[in-house]
């Protein structure tokens, strides 16, 4: 087992009433990628935040490479690299511009700041807008620039937030080839989630949080076959053979069956694979139930979540992002260096030298 990259006990936070972080306990092997899989609000960017050294846990204790993050904050931001919700660049500023002054505010020479942000720019695909200001840049290539900013020192250990929420599929599966290429040269990761399929694509494990806590931990894989790692769905013809379909459907279910009556669909967690999907098929055209659809699939985000919490995950759509309503919630706490959270979230961008 590779040494712990990060490490958490018994982190507890709490905004004012809300109790953000009730006792999260984590650990990162060194090389390795952790995704912290839950809805918002859930407590990840506060965990993040703790992390990184820019909130002090009300109690418990972590270290980052090694160095503890309360005793040593300092040290801790010299070894990491952190990409928040939202792409912390200057809009004002070309890319080039953009990367060269976090290598400066780095103390970076300004000859190796540029050269940095040379080769940086060229490795994001970046190099044809280098010239241009960030603001004409879209919403991946900002993302993007964002990320090579939090690389600019090759930090060990990296921390980021939600970094693909708001983009389209294309933009997302870009991300991820350039995450995937970073933990290929050992860096550490901690990536924060609302989408499982990326942290099953990426993390090499996965933590749920939910109201504060970890409240179950393993692989993509294992996580699903907590709630049944199959399920066949069925959509009827005719809403009128749902109990009949039910019926035939009970031999095979291993937990209770889903009935959505405004759909005709039947969903029933299953094991066997196609040989399952091809009995239910056999079984239903012998009880004559007409079938408009039929199909095999694993479990879902919502899937998870609704089986672990209770609760499906919530849309960007329903609810404000956690870094905001924790802010929010949150005015008079206050950060190491005793800036208070109205002041944080006025100078974001700040935050990350």
């Amino acid at each position: 087992m590779s040494e712990a990259a990060i490490s958490a006990e018994g982190l507890v936070r709490t905004f004012g009433n809300v109790l953000a972080l009730d006792g999260v306990d984590l650990d990162v092997p060194e090389g390795t990628v952790l995704g912290l899989l839950g809805p918002n609000g859930a407590g990840k960017t506060t965990t993040v935040r703790v992390l990184t050294t820019l909130l002090r846990p009300d109690a418990g204790r972590a270290t980052v490479a090694g160095v503890d993050v309360l005793k040593h904050p300092d040290k801790v931001r010299s070894l990491i690299g952190l990409s928040g919700q939202y792409a912390a660049v200057d809009e004002y500023l070309t890319g080039q511009e953009n990367l060269q002054m976090v290598g400066e505010l780095y103390q970076m020479s300004a000859r190796d700041a540029k050269a940095r942000a040379r080769e940086l720019l060229e490795q994001f695909k970046l190099a044809d807008a280098a010239g241009r200001i960030a603001k004409t840049y879209s919403g991946g290539m900002r993302r993007r620039l964002d990320l090579a900013a939090a690389l600019v020192v090759r930090p060990p250990v990296m921390f980021l937030d939600e970094p693909t929420t708001g983009l389209d599929p294309r933009n997302r599966m870009a991300l991820w080839e350039v995450i995937e290429e970073l933990v290929a040269g050992g860096t550490t990761l901690l990536l924060t989630t609302q989408y499982l399929e990326e942290a099953d694509r990426l993390a090499h494990d996965i933590a749920v949080v939910d109201r504060g806590r970890v409240i179950a931990r393993g692989t993509a894989d294992q996580l699903k076959a907590q709630i049944g790692g199959e399920r066949v769905e069925v959509v009827v013809t005719d809403s009128a053979a749902l109990p009949l379909a039910v019926e035939a459907l009970a031999p095979y279910a291993i937990g209770e069956p889903t009935v959505e009556p405004h759909t005709r669909r039947i969903t029933v967690p299953v094991t066997g694979g196609a040989r399952v999907l091809a009995d239910v098929i056999r079984d239903l055209d012998a009880r004559e139930i007409l079938i408009h659809d039929i199909g095999l699939r694993r479990p879902t985000l919502d899937d998870v979540f609704l089986s672990l919490t209770g609760h499906a995950t919530e849309s960007d759509a329903d609810s404000e992002s956690e870094s905001d309503a924790e802010e929010d919630r949150g005015d008079g706490a206050e950060s190491p260096d005793g800036q208070s959270a109205a002041g944080r979230k006025a100078s974001r961008k700040k935050a990350r030298v």
